[in-house]
């Protein structure tokens, strides 16, 4: 039973999240008067396909991907999609469809058209991660947590070294606060159990450097901060679920950002990689514990998913809106055959990644370490 919970899960959520990406794609490309081809939730072999308006709805045997075919767009699924000579899964395209695939090419819509295309993806991952959260901080029966200081304990360190109730912080460590967890993520990553805050005192801002926090030590002998202080609660009204909403958005958006630059620095260690097994596995346990835990794996998956594709790399959205930038400043493409070889070599060395990471997730599995 825990392995169809597991499966369906996982089903719902990369549907989910996939779904929305590709459609991003689809509706500003609908907007922008580009021909859309296909639109495909699933890879591998069709299950089911439909047309409207001379669009291919395609829902595809494997869970795992999906795709938007735009006319003009050098692409092997948009290939697959021109007049449907090269799908193995069924007859030609009817004629009458073709008839009406009255769109202008990708390639012959503006750079801003293109741009906007190329980020709408992306765009609707965010805008996924919203709704959930909005539904997700309105259900719940807790109030919103503040980062207004309620309370310091009696004898507290980091209240001997500056905090005081009342203060709302602003800052630590110079990273601006926008929800109460990333006082707690930024508090995290010290090394020292101390850091600098900037808070709101009476109406006006204070630097506090060298907060210091006490400590305690497990049965292992590892050390751990004690917070030391409490904070307000927020009442639930709508403009407050809202903010808490969108500012949790930018919380997880930025995490996923700070943890990728602490792997590039060397901070974080490579092998703390995971892949589709630990994602799944993931998905697992949160299902054991119930809905809620599902949905913010949703949304941090559909916020990480987002931040990733616009990353300047090549092989992702965010590398052919570096394209499209280069073409709007020097009023030129760049040469279809240099991006065609970065984004190859692009994609060999993420699908190589994806192989390390998935590895990882194998040995943790087999020893336990999950």
């Amino acid at each position: 039973m825990s392995v169809f919970i597991t499966f369906a899960a996982a089903l719902l959520i990369f549907g989910a999240v996939i779904a929305i990406h590709e459609f991003g794609h689809f509706a500003v490309a609908k907007l922008c008067g580009v021909q859309v081809n296909e639109f495909s939730i699933g890879m591998g072999p069709t299950l089911i396909k439909t047309y409207r308006k001379g669009t291919q709805y395609t829902l595809r045997l494997l869970p795992v991907g999906g795709f938007v075919a735009l006319e003009g767009e050098e692409s092997p699924e948009s290939e697959q999609a021109e007049g449907g000579s090269g799908d193995d899964d069924g007859p030609d395209i009817p004629p009458e469809v073709l008839a009406q695939r009255t769109g202008k090419p990708l390639n012959e819509a503006a750079v801003w058209q293109r741009m906007l295309v190329m980020a709408a993806g992306a765009v609707m991952n965010f805008v996924l991660g919203f709704v959930v959260l909005l539904l997700l901080i309105s259900l719940r029966s807790e109030p919103i947590t503040s980062k207004v200081i309620y309370a310091v304990e009696d004898n507290a360190l980091c209240g001997q070294t500056g905090l005081q109730a009342g203060d709302e912080i602003m800052a630590v460590n110079g990273r601006h606060c926008f929800v109460a967890n990333d006082m707690l993520y930024e508090l995290m990553r010290t090394e020292s159990c101390r850091a600098d805050f900037t808070v709101r005192r009476d109406g006006r801002l204070v630097e506090l450097p060298d907060v210091r926090f006490d400590t305690w030590q497990d049965e292992q002998g590892q050390t751990h901060m004690t917070l030391g202080f409490t904070v307000y609660g927020l009442k639930k009204t709508p403009l407050n679920v809202l903010k808490e909403s969108a500012n949790s958005v930018i919380y997880y958006g930025r995490i996923i950002y700070t943890s990728l630059a602490d792997l590039l620095r060397g901070r974080e260690s490579i092998n703390d990689l995971s892949g589709p097994v630990g994602i799944v596995t993931a998905i697992g346990q949160a299902a054991s514990y119930g809905w809620e835990d599902v949905a913010e794996l949703l949304v941090l998956i559909t916020i990480n998913l987002g931040v990733f594709n616009l990353l300047p790399f090549p092989a992702l959205d965010g590398g052919k809106i570096v394209f499209l930038l280069i073409e709007a400043v020097t009023g030129h493409a760049v040469p279809e055959k240099i991006q065609s070889s970065l984004t190859v070599a692009a994609f060999a060395l993420l699908f190589g990644l994806m192989l390390f990471a998935t590895y990882n997730d194998i040995v943790r599995l087999v020893t336990g370490a999950v």
